[in-house]
């Protein structure tokens, strides 16, 4: 196989990435500090095995598959409403690119306060991360399609559903794919944050407790773990956007 093949590249990074973490743990920082990945390898059975880490890992996972679908579902609905008439979108998106900017960690106390400490409060906060990445990236890819499409449509006796999946749509597919990417960055940045803080499971509650209790090994195995969710559910991501490839070259 080529050296300038693509996956080959990656796997010599990924390969170069992980011999210079064995090497830097195993002869310059301290083994309370940094566990090498082998010994990471080798502690997953543990971690799996540490009372409550597999509900945890459950209810992580049910966090962030809820926060996602609810940021996809609102982001989408509100991007459509706002990017498709011109009074909505000059009066609200100012309020939407206001409250993009706004620190989030800023307000967890209040989605606390509505919410509770439950599950609740996790998607809620994981929605407020992954809501605006696709509201904008749906208003962005709506601004692609030419009014003189619409028109056509119109004259052709085109329903407002026949408009969306075949005019509208078509348009918005690379942008409104590339805001899922970045929801689902946020989603998890969401839901983990407020495990961090107020949760008493979840994976955020295990990696403050791992960390509390100094036990860089099974850190380093659940942090791995929760990286491979992630890229499953990008990998779902990845392959819906592969399924609407076509639509490119609409």
């Amino acid at each position: 196989m080529s050296l300038r093949s693509p996956m080959v590249a990656r796997a010599l990074l990924i390969a170069l990435f992980l011999c210079a973490w064995e090497i830097a743990a195993r002869g310059f920082v301290d083994k309370m500090f940094l566990a090498p990945p082998s010994r990471v390898l080798a502690s997953l059975g543990d971690v799996l095995r540490t009372p409550g880490v597999l509900d945890a890992l459950k209810q992580t996972f049910w966090e962030l598959a809820a926060a996602f679908a609810l940021s996809v579902t609102l982001g989408l609905a509100i991007g459509l409403a706002v990017g498709l008439r011109s009074f909505p979108r000059r009066s609200l998106m100012p309020i939407v690119l206001l409250l993009y900017g706004l620190p989030q960690i800023t307000i967890l106390p209040l989605f606390i306060l509505y919410f509770g400490i439950g599950p609740a409060s996790k998607i809620a906060f994981g929605v407020s991360h992954g809501v605006f990445p696709v509201i904008l990236a749906t208003v962005a890819g709506v601004q692609n399609l030419k009014p003189i499409l619409v028109l056509s449509a119109r004259s052709m006796g085109a329903t407002r559903a026949q408009m969306l999946r075949f005019v509208v749509f078509p348009h918005m597919v690379p942008s409104f794919f590339s805001g899922l990417r970045l929801a689902m960055s946020g989603v998890l940045l969401g839901v983990l944050l407020a495990e961090l803080y107020v949760s008493q499971s979840g994976i955020g509650h295990f990696t403050t407790l791992f960390t509390q209790s100094l036990e860089p090994t099974k850190l380093f195995g659940l942090i791995g773990l929760l990286a491979a969710m992630a890229i499953f559910l990008n990998e779902i991501v990845r392959r819906g956007e592969r399924r609407f490839e076509h639509f490119r070259l609409a």
